[in-house]
């Protein structure tokens, strides 16, 4: 293992990976922010409970929104500059919402609807990393670039503790100060690879959504990275009105559960170079089903926090397993295809916090949310079935690529 590591660390440029995982680290950080701080909003501008689920799923819906364009800008203007203007129209919306001291609903909307710019950021590291890298490396590359969504941890745990102790406008202010050093160390540090893409008009990116493959990587992404970010944002929420935790436990519970999903993103990277995408995510999400389901019974705390990291985790390690594949199928489009798959994920989050949400609204409770990832689940590895023939011998035969597939 240390012989592969060490060729790994050989085959790429450490600064372009380093630089790409905090990047997106921080924006992570800042995109699921209102999932943390909806309570003490709530309490101040008298939100009601379907504004409240409102408010943590706009950012991820915005996000969709926002990533296909970003992700289409890449392939024109390299990762690297569209990046850096990314994460300034983030800082400056921050210190907006930290300086106009904002105390209205439609502002914080406004706000909400901005911060989805941050969840951007993969759509400008998958493929600034992606490029640097040999195929046999792909699923470690994109595990070390995607596990920067470990930065919604530090929102769980340390958001709610700001706001109890400075209020939750002043955590807008706090945001920006890693959000500007990371800004000048993307700077120094990350580089475009000496890929020039061919620049195409609009109508040729939409061509690759004729791909029915394309189609089946956003099912999956929409699951495995959904489910982290959808969790994220509500799991504070679901503390709270489930087992009656105060905000900052809530958070500190969210943490424990969010840091399995995005620090074994990694692990599932490597495991797909190992032993191949396939198998590795039939195996994930067929964890994912059985601990969403559990979950969904209202289990004492402690077991139900168990299912939840065990769960949580397989959900991160599949999306590593997701994108060990994506960069082997779409080697000439993998910006614009990068950023579809990645508004499928963040449309998956929107989608999975919505039902968590409707549950709780309609039946008081949030086993139908938990049984739509049970369901989701089932439906991937279907899909993995289904296709599993036809991706190892044709893209991913042994004569068109050194990977495993």
């Amino acid at each position: 293992m240390s012989m592969n590591i060490s060729k790994f660390l050989q085959s790429g440029h450490k600064g372009t990976l380093l630089s790409a995982f905090i990047y997106s680290d921080m924006s992570f950080m800042v995109w699921v922010l209102m999932g943390p701080l909806v309570i003490f909003i709530a309490e101040d501008l008298n939100l009601t409970e379907a504004q409240q689920y409102t408010l943590v799923s706009i950012p991820l819906l915005a996000g969709v929104l926002f990533r296909i364009p970003v992700g289409i800008l890449v392939d024109h203007f390299a990762p690297k500059r569209t990046g850096l203007v990314a994460q300034l129209i983030v800082i400056v919306v921050l210190l907006f919402a930290f300086l106009s001291n904002v105390s209205s609903i439609g502002g914080i909307y406004f706000v909400a609807i901005a911060l989805g710019i941050a969840g951007t950021s993969m759509a400008v590291a998958l493929p600034l990393c992606s490029r640097w890298y040999p195929d046999e490396y792909q699923g470690l590359v994109m595990g070390i670039a995607g596990a920067a969504s470990s930065g919604t941890v530090f929102t769980a745990a340390l958001a709610p503790m700001l706001a109890e102790s400075f209020g939750w406008r002043a955590v807008f202010g706090f945001a920006t100060l890693p959000l500007i050093a990371t800004a000048i160390f993307f700077h120094l540090k990350a580089k475009d690879d000496n890929y020039v893409p061919v620049k195409k008009p609009l109508s040729d990116y939409l061509l690759v959504l004729k791909e029915v493959d394309v189609w089946w990587f956003m099912l999956f992404y929409s699951l495995s990275f959904g489910g982290v970010i959808a969790l994220a944002s509500v799991m504070v929420l679901y503390f709270h009105q489930e087992y009656l935790l105060e905000p900052v436990t809530a958070g500190y519970y969210t943490a424990i559960c969010i840091l399995a999903g995005t620090a074994l993103r990694p692990i599932g990277g490597w495991m797909a170079d190992k032993f191949g995408g396939i198998r590795s995510m039939l195996r994930l999400y067929g964890a994912t089903a059985v601990c969403m389901l559990f979950v969904s019974f209202s289990l004492p705390l402690w077991l139900t926090i168990l299912f939840l990291i065990t769960g949580t985790g397989a959900l991160g390690m599949a999306s590593g397993a997701v994108f060990q594949l994506v960069p082997l199928r779409f080697r000439k489009n993998v910006g614009a295809v990068t950023g579809m798959i990645g508004a499928a994920g963040g449309l998956g989050g929107f989608f999975l916090a919505w039902t968590l949400g409707l549950s709780k609204q309609i039946t008081d409770g949030f086993a139908l949310g938990f049984i739509i990832f049970t369901v989701l689940s089932c439906l991937s590895i279907y899909g993995i079935q289904k296709v599993k023939s036809r991706w190892r011998t044709t893209w991913g035969a042994g004569e068109v690529t050194r990977a495993k597939v």
